[in-house]
């Protein structure tokens, strides 16, 4: 079995409203250095044994299921569960 931890997030050209109220108020409450804040989606996704290739599914996962590929970007790891 295989852990697959999947990180996404906005491409930089786009906006981030979320990241920008949250940035507000950390700023707000004494943060002052915060500059950014890009807001993501963390996923675990426990894949048991199978012959297909993972980085196959991993990618058709994300690609039809996961993501927004007009707007968000992924990476993610492989892990033995």
């Amino acid at each position: 079995m295989k852990k697959v931890k999947i990180y996404v997030t906005l491409k930089e050209s786009i906006l981030d409203p979320q990241g920008s109220a949250v940035q507000g108020s950390l700023q707000k409450i004494g943060y002052g250095e915060v500059s950014d804040v890009r807001i993501g989606k963390y996923l675990e996704v426990t894949i048991g044994d199978t012959d297909r290739d993972i980085d196959t599914i991993v990618k058709e996962m994300c690609e039809k299921v996961l993501t927004n590929t007009v707007i968000e970007k992924y990476r993610y790891e492989i892990e033995e569960a």
